[in-house]
């Protein structure tokens, strides 16, 4: 990948993009991980406004310093950067409290990992509207397009993705390029919405790497068939979380009324 190139290219997608909205600059979550850390420094490259927000929510200790380490080599490159800490925990445990108590189980848990994303999507928003910001996503090709790895309204509610169309290996090829600190670079891929270590891998059962082979292996035509051992299970995996997840990536249904019926 001509990685000078394509970094340049989403920069000046970036900032043609909020000139022409007539918007001020962008807002990012930063969450310690690589692909926050890749898209905050593309738009700090633009020259406009950049906003990064820690938003933790009882979250692991390594991972608001990897955030808090990525925020100050930013600062130290860019003049155009801010940051802000809003400590979302108090309000997480407060929604908490005023729903209905339930049963602990994985749907509980999932539905409250899903709820720390929603939380900071709004958060995100607040500012946004505050300051005439875009809100930049930061999923990649691979998350967003191949296995849904990320929450309905949360992380997947934004104004722009600038990193949508690169897979997670071509962000880390990106990321050594921009100069990315080598804490995130190395750090394991982690949503970090249950308040733990556990990696990407963990959750899905694959790597990003082997999801990509899957992803194209599923554009060329491919079936589980057609593999054998580890391949056929990573394969497995992929098409089921792509299939499970489709509602995410496909336009919200409408019920198309026929005219007959609206006379």
């Amino acid at each position: 990948m001509q990685a000078e190139k394509v970094v340049n290219h989403i920069v000046n997608w970036l900032k043609d993009y909020a000139t022409n909205a007539g918007m001020h600059g962008f807002v990012i979550g930063i969450s310690g991980g690589i692909d926050s850390a890749v898209t905050s420094a593309l738009c700090a490259k633009t020259g406009l406004r950049t906003l990064c927000i820690e938003m933790p929510i009882h979250q692991h200790k390594n991972q608001v310093t990897r955030a808090q380490q990525h925020i100050s080599w930013l600062k130290t490159h860019y003049a155009n950067v801010s940051n802000l800490e809003v400590n979302l925990s108090s309000v997480f445990e407060n929604f908490k409290q005023v729903v209905p108590e339930v049963e602990a189980s994985e749907t509980l848990e999932l539905s409250l990992a899903n709820t720390r994303a929603r939380l900071r999507m709004s958060t995100l928003y607040y500012f946004a509207g505050l300051h005439s910001y875009l809100v930049a996503g930061t999923g990649n090709k691979v998350e967003d397009f191949g296995v849904g790895f990320y929450t309905k309204y949360g992380d997947g509610g934004v104004d722009l993705s600038p990193i949508a169309d690169l897979m997670k290996t071509e962000v880390y090829e990106i990321a050594k390029f921009l100069g990315v600190i080598q804490e995130i670079i190395e750090a394991l891929p982690t949503d970090g919405l249950y308040g733990d270590s556990r990696s990407d891998e963990d959750q899905i059962g694959a790597s990003y790497p082997e999801l990509e082979w899957a992803m194209k292996a599923a554009e060329e035509g491919k079936s589980a068939e057609d593999f054998d051992g580890r391949k056929r299970e990573v394969f497995t995996i992929y098409q089921r979380r792509h299939r499970a997840n489709s509602h995410k990536m496909n336009p919200i249904p409408i019920c198309n009324i026929p005219i007959s019926l609206k006379k």
